[in-house]
């Protein structure tokens, strides 16, 4: 007698468990994280003195413009990977779209982590604070249990990691509320807008400075998008990914003026700028706190600030592991990083590489990382984006779109010319990094396409 055949085990698949709330809060903690409580003295110290503030406007305004363009492409195409199906599907699927999702990955297994790490960066400046004498080995170890411990509470299902999210996006509203409320009651204009001779000179040094200031204000805004990265995990993403970037980028906005404010109208920036000559510029919010309550007050304000910290790592980690395994799962990446747990429904194999590089990534200085990481996203995927969702507008114009860009596509070009601002004011060495790295980038889509005989080497290029 023959065996009964056993029908195939089900295939595992996400499960929509984020809706408005949880999407939003998945934002905000990624936003706001440890971002504007150690960034400060580096705006400051950027255009020397309270005109830097400049910085965080420009960078507002673009970042306005391409959460315009994210929330059009992520609710017209959700899905796990955000940008490499927006790049992949605006730029041809089998000619130039193999390219840019080729490069977007290639240039994420760098920028990913590098951003992840600033958090553990942060993390460890803060705790510099309460651990005083804090050596550079103790940096490293603690940075190494931070990232292992977010590994773990990361490794299990969705639908607890959506609470676990909400619970630390309150922790984080708690903390820059006691910020904004004690400067608010504290605030001295005159020590705010001590502005230096010559603010508002504006030569070409003025302007790279700006550039630094805004790169800075980009990169504390970072995790707009990020629910992008989960839409398969989204409930009605059409409505709830527009409206969670929209929500969190107008809230975290006005949180940053106040935190902003709040600080330099207590500590003067003089005391602070610049950053490199000042050592308690690690961990200003807790000298901010020092300066009204003292040490105690000081201490445990401190603790929130590395609940904070913590709470974006989580939710850095969360969204980008699902890049590498939607790209895995389109046949871009290696084939293992597409698993699912098969209990727990999560890229678990995606999880623990990009958590692990992640740590390693931690051992480095936060403005090589900071540097490095928006340099590199933004040639292939902020520009790449804008660029593709005017394409997709002329080539797809059947295409269902739950929302549609406002004024379009305005939004679009100036995000275009705001990001060729702040890539032309960085530094020359940091920019030939990320040409070199999107270089190699290609050379390594190239070495693929000719083993796979792929476009542009094989039939598919005759075929498309």
């Amino acid at each position: 007698m023959s065996a009964p055949i056993t029908p195939p085990a089900e295939q595992p698949h996400l499960i929509r468990r984020f809706g408005l709330l949880s999407a939003t809060a998945l934002n905000m903690t990624n936003m706001i994280g440890v971002g504007p409580f150690i960034t400060i003295p580096l705006l400051m110290s950027a255009l020397g003195g309270p005109q830097a503030m400049l910085g965080w406007i420009v960078a507002l305004v673009i970042v306005i413009c391409d959460g315009m363009v994210w929330s059009e492409l992520g609710a017209a195409m959700p899905g796990s990977g955000g940008s490499f199906n927006y790049l992949r599907e605006a730029f041809g699927r089998e000619r130039f779209g193999r390219l840019m999702a080729f490069l977007f990955v290639w240039q994420f297994v760098l920028s990913g982590p590098l951003e992840i790490a600033s958090g553990y960066i942060g993390f460890a400046q803060y705790a510099s604070y309460i651990w005083t004498g804090l050596t550079r080995p103790g940096v490293i170890a603690l940075v190494t249990v931070v990232g292992l411990v977010n590994i773990a509470l990361l490794y299990r299902r969705i639908n607890s990691i959506a609470k676990i999210t909400i619970s630390l996006w309150i922790g984080t509203l708690i903390t820059v509320l006691a910020v904004i409320v004690t400067g608010a009651t504290h605030f001295n204009p005159s020590v705010a807008f001590d502005f230096p001779p010559g603010a508002f000179n504006f030569s070409i040094g003025f302007f790279l400075g700006l550039g630094a200031a805004s790169r800075i204000g980009i990169y504390d805004y970072l995790g707009y998008y990020d629910v992008c990265y989960i839409g398969d995990e989204v409930r009605d993403p059409g409505r709830v990914i527009p409206r969670s970037i929209l929500i969190s980028t107008a809230a975290v906005a006005v949180i940053y003026l106040g935190i902003n404010l709040s600080i330099i109208g207590v500590v003067p920036w003089r005391e602070f700028v610049p950053a490199e000559a000042h050592p308690e510029s690690n961990f200003i919010v807790s000298t901010f706190m020092q300066k009204i309550y003292g040490t105690g007050v000081a201490t445990i304000f401190t603790l929130l600030v590395l609940w904070t910290a913590f709470g974006s790592v989580f939710a850095l980690l969360l969204g980008y592991s699902r890049i590498p395994y939607a790209a895995a799962e389109s046949g871009y990446f290696f084939r293992v990083f597409g698993r699912l747990h098969p209990t727990k429904d999560f890229p678990y194999i995606s999880l623990l590489v990009l958590g692990a590089i992640s740590i390693v990534a931690g051992f480095f200085s936060l403005g090589t990382v900071i540097d490095a990481l928006i340099v590199t996203r933004i040639l292939v995927q902020f520009m790449g984006q804008a660029f593709g969702l005017i394409l997709l507008r002329r080539q797809q114009p059947d295409m269902p779109r739950p929302y549609r860009m406002w004024l379009y596509p305005l939004p679009a070009l100036v995000a275009l010319a705001g990001w060729i601002f702040v890539f032309a004011t960085t530094q020359v060495a940091v920019i030939v990094f990320g040409v070199a790295v999107l270089a190699l980038g290609f050379l390594a889509f190239l070495l693929w396409s000719w083993n796979s005989k792929s476009w542009p080497f094989g039939v598919q290029a005759a075929m498309s």
